[in-house]
């Protein structure tokens, strides 16, 4: 156990620094070292409990866990997010119990849990805030992770890895597997009197695995909103609109005449940033029209027109270029969104559509 427990220091650590050492650092990415440096810490704090007083005391962290994962997922998600003292006050919980754990030395010790005496109180609030903790985090987390997945649609024409943070959907649902197991394995060594030895471990494993998990993507995960983004349409979001239904159909002519004359689309790397910049409209009016007057997204937008090159130069006979090699060429950054953005709109895979439709 105390061998887990100094590997979890030792790589903790290690990931932390280099977070902390990339070239573009961002908030992210220090609210992730900092988080990683604290997940180190907990290891250690292992380590110097079992010495000292020879078994580990009963620790908080997980009412640090759940914030630090909130705050980090909010700044990658929301680009108004900025480090305030305030966001200090979650940590009071974490402090508060911490604190009395070591004044009151109580051990982890889950056999004893809930027998009463003079130090229940403690064990009773200890538990209830641990699952309030859980429950209130982890809905704000999945609420800011969706809302974003609604919000990229609408900032860019190509939706990759690093922009969806899928990973953390799956960092998301491994988290709550653990926090279930816990309660389960919690459950049965007090309720039941099954002696669990490996509950620890299991704990502590699980912290060494999230370790790993953070430290490989948070190296990898770059900025997502680099200017301050257009939240998706609602339907009555533009009820106050300053827009009038004339300025609105110059606007959506000067899109269509833009799209089919200058062809934006080709670029893999438009963005509702460029085609504001090229237009010289501002975003929330472009996000407008394209949601009340053309009826789609910007995502949606782009890709439709690119899907329709991709179709000309697929009925073309003189065309001798592969299919991924069409697609790249059409505006798109990769084979597996070609194929998925391509059967979502026709229905047809692009090799398919030549077989039936070309020639």
């Amino acid at each position: 156990m105390e061998i887990i427990a100094w590997v979890g220091f030792s790589q903790g650590l290690f990931a932390a620094i280099l977070v902390a050492a990339k070239r573009e650092r961002s908030v992210s990415d220090r609210l992730l070292s900092a988080w990683l440096s604290l997940l180190s810490l907990e290891f250690l704090i292992f380590v110097v409990d079992y010495n000292t007083f020879g078994y580990p005391l009963l620790s908080s962290s997980f009412l640090l866990f759940n914030p630090a994962f909130y705050l980090y997922v909010n700044s990658l998600v929301n680009v108004s997010f900025k480090l305030k003292w305030q966001q200090l006050l979650h940590l009071l919980p974490f402090l508060f119990l911490e604190v009395f754990a070591y004044i009151l030395r109580i051990p982890y010790d889950l056999k004893n849990f809930f027998m009463v005496d003079s130090t229940f109180w403690f064990r009773a609030l200890f538990s209830i805030s641990s699952v309030i903790s859980w429950i209130a985090y982890n809905y704000a987390t999945i609420f800011a992770m969706l809302k974003h997945r609604s919000t990229i649609v609408n900032e860019f024409s190509n939706i990759d890895g690093y922009k969806r943070i899928g990973w953390l959907f799956y960092v998301v649902i491994s988290y709550n597997l653990y926090c279930l197991l816990l309660v389960i394995t919690s459950a049965l060594s007090i309720f039941i009197v099954i002696s669990i030895p490996l509950t620890p471990m299991f704990n502590y494993s699980a912290l060494l695995f999230t370790v790993y998990i953070f430290g490989f993507y948070g190296l990898r995960q770059t900025v997502i909103y680099k200017t301050p983004v257009v939240q998706p349409v609602q339907e009555d979001r533009y009820s106050k609109s300053q827009l009038t239904a004339e300025k609105k159909l110059r606007i959506k002519n000067r899109i269509l005449k833009y799209f089919n004359e200058e062809k934006p689309y080709l670029n893999p790397e438009l963005s509702m940033d460029i085609l504001s910049g090229s237009l010289n409209i501002p975003k929330h009016q472009l996000t407008e029209v394209l949601n009340t007057e053309i009826g789609k997204n910007f995502f949606q937008f782009v890709n439709e027109y690119r899907v329709e090159a991709v179709k000309e130069q697929l009925l073309n006979p003189k065309n001798i270029y592969s299919i991924e090699a069409i697609g790249y060429d059409c505006g798109f950054s990769s084979k597996s969104s070609f194929f998925t953005v391509f059967k979502r709109i026709t229905g047809k895979t692009p090799q398919e559509f030549r077989d039936f439709d070309g020639v």
